[in-house]
């Protein structure tokens, strides 16, 4: 089986003779070799007394390096599809055989493509990340972003595989979406920061799909699904401005002027656009009436589509002030472009914007979970294969009880979140193909914003304890580690952070006047009775019935409190929704494992808000008590 090691690359120009405190270059070091070995007596005394000096530092090297045992093994991975046990579980329960054999020789193929070409250019994207020229030698402005040409690679890549095309071409019908979300799971922690441009394209078809795909949009349509390298494009999400973030409603500024045409121009500042070398994009901006006037709030926001270069490769009337200087994510170019009188085409109805791009947002959500998922996955399977080689204390680290305790706990965190992402595309896929209940529609409504914000979370608290158990190797550049760890940290925000989806979980619960919640609870209770019945499920059973009890006492309690009280909860709630829906997966087959998975799971605690509630934390001045503390005003 091919092995992948961190960190996934080895230098081209140098080897590990050393010479002078230098490596030495890969042809001398064959030279020394040729010299050291193969040379004949006569040609070792033509040589002369020159090269006895480079002998005798290559001879102590080599002396010191039989004495100097290799102490820490570098840990390594697999075929990823092949390798988790979870996955191929999953997939064997759940798809039709034919498609299952179908997709199963895919994904092996794919697994072996991961570990022998893609991962290698995941790695040059990250030691190569994107570079703004700004003006040409000739003082000329040209605000080119340069990138390598391994995220070059990385989109031909993603077209060859289908990435983005899988799920409109529907050939699996509703299992389309699962298969696609599989793959790009597969992808993600190999993809060099790729994975975020191919939200955002996905995100971008799904709503020209969802408009019902115009003329004018066709063939853009026709891109951001190609499975053609030369044909992919790739699209931008520009939402956030100035004053902006999550608050697009009060913070966009941008304006668009109706040109004779039809078309209309932008005027504007876009404060973070993701993926600034995409091919085309989608925007929020504020059509002027003939006076210049334009409607505030989110009733004043349109949906606009806009190419960014024109077909010579100059820019739509955008300059790029800069790249922005991130934590992590340095693969991809982050940029703030002014936008000046950029012609772009008005593809929702007027003052429809934010409705429009909501089906964007849903699928970039998922991706944002995909992510999430992915990155947990890595983390865990590198830390395993460590234990398996690491010595510490006489053992391995396999050896050592506590030590597996952790990575257990970890392995049980990767679980529930991958099945919490499979129950999301399961659902997204049926409704994509009108084969979802009403039920199952609102069930995936409340979903999305719950699994993002709490893989989200789960994610950054893997990673962080994943980098732990390699002790100070872990924190070390070059093993690739500590960039996993700044790539998973921006999860979180990404997409809306914990506290603006759990905000919108409680929209969802107002909009549909209270059905998500009774349909969520519905749902769970009938996982559980299909459980009850298996004896070594009875605890964990039984822990979920509790907290689905402790919610519904929640929720009546809730149901005559002010609307500060339900704000103060809605991080506690949501974070109860995604572990009582999670623990409700309590069949063996669906952890792939023993019953200890989902035990473990409910050992925690599975509606904080409960508990929070019961302490006082969400009424009786709580908000002008945390005020307080955060301010240095309490009296305590």
């Amino acid at each position: 089986m091919f092995a992948c090691r961190l960190p996934w690359w080895r230098p081209s120009g140098t080897c590990k003779s050393w010479q002078s405190g230098h490596f030495l270059p890969w042809d001398r070091c064959q030279m020394l070799s040729v010299k050291g070995i193969k040379m004949t007596v006569g040609q070792e005394q033509q040589a002369g007394m020159k090269d006895e000096p480079v002998l005798e530092d290559l001879e102590t090297h080599l002396a010191r390096r039989e004495t100097e045992a290799l102490f820490q093994e570098q840990p390594e991975t697999g075929n990823q599809y092949l390798e988790d046990t979870l996955l191929r579980s999953y997939l064997k329960t759940h798809l039709p055989p034919k498609v299952l054999e179908e997709v199963h020789q895919d994904l092996e193929r794919f697994g072996n493509r991961l570990l022998t070409k893609i991962q290698p250019l995941s790695w040059e994207c990250e030691q190569n990340p994107p570079v703004f020229q700004q003006y040409n030698a000739w003082g000329q402005r040209v605000d080119h972003i340069h990138t390598c040409s391994a995220w070059k690679r990385m989109k031909e890549i993603s077209a060859e595989e289908g990435l983005i095309a899988e799920a409109y071409e529907k050939r699996y019908s509703n299992w389309s979406r699962l298969y696609q979300a599989v793959k790009l799971y597969l992808f993600s922690s190999s993809s060099g920061g790729f994975s975020c441009p191919l939200a955002m394209t996905d995100g971008a078809a799904k709503v020209i799909e969802s408009l019902g795909t115009p003329g004018s949009l066709k063939n853009a349509f026709d891109r951001l699904t190609s499975r053609d390298p030369k044909k992919f494009w790739t699209s931008g999400q520009w939402m956030t401005e100035r004053r902006g973030g999550s608050d697009v409603a009060n913070g966009t500024e941008t304006v668009a002027r109706k040109q004779p045409d039809g078309t209309y121009r932008l005027y504007g500042f876009k404060w973070f656009t993701s993926a600034a070398d995409s091919d085309m994009a989608l925007t929020l901006a504020r059509i002027a009436d003939a006076e210049g006037q334009c409607t505030q709030g989110s009733r004043g926001l349109s949906l606009f589509f806009l190419r960014v270069r024109d077909e010579e490769g100059n820019l739509n009337s955008i300059q790029v002030q800069r790249l922005k200087d991130k934590l992590g994510t340095r693969q991809m170019a982050t940029a703030e472009l002014w936008l000046q009188g950029a012609r772009a085409e008005l593809i929702s109805a007027e003052g429809r914007g934010v409705a429009a791009i909501s089906n964007m947002l849903n699928i970039t959500r998922i991706h944002n979970v995909i992510g999430a998922v992915a990155s947990m996955r890595r983390m865990v399977s590198l830390s395993r294969d460590y234990a398996q080689k690491r010595v510490a204390f006489g053992k391995l680290l396999k050896d050592h009880p506590l030590h597996m305790q952790t990575i257990a706990r970890m392995e049980v965190q990767v679980r529930g979140a991958f099945l919490l992402l499979m129950e999301i595309v399961r659902l997204l896929g049926l409704a994509e193909t009108n084969l979802a209940s009403e039920q199952e529609q609102l069930l995936l409504r409340l979903l999305v914003p719950v699994a993002k914000l709490y893989t989200g979370k789960q994610a950054s608290a893997v990673a962080v304890e994943a980098m732990e158990s390699f002790g100070g190797q872990g924190y070390m550049e070059d093993t690739g580690l500590p960039v996993i760890l700044r790539d998973t940290l921006v999860l979180s925000i990404w997409e809306g952070t914990t506290n603006i989806l759990s905000l919108d979980v409680l929209r969802s619960l107002a909009k549909s006047q209270g059905q998500v919640v009774a349909v969520f609870l519905s749902t769970v209770q009938k996982k559980l009775e299909l459980a009850s019945g298996t004896e070594e499920l009875s605890p964990a059973v039984q822990r979920t019935r509790e907290a689905i009890g402790s919610l519904r006492q929640f929720m009546a309690a809730a149901g005559s409190e002010q609307a500060l009280t339900m704000e103060l909860a809605a991080r506690d709630f949501s974070y109860s929704l995604a572990r009582i829906y999670t623990g409700r997966n309590h069949r063996t087959m669906e952890w792939a494992g023993p019953s200890l998975s989902p035990s473990r799971w409910c050992n925690q605690e599975l509606c904080p808000v409960a508990v929070e509630s019961g302490r006082g934390s969400y009424g009786g001045g709580a908000a002008l008590q945390d005020s307080a503390l955060v301010f240095g005003n309490s009296r305590l």
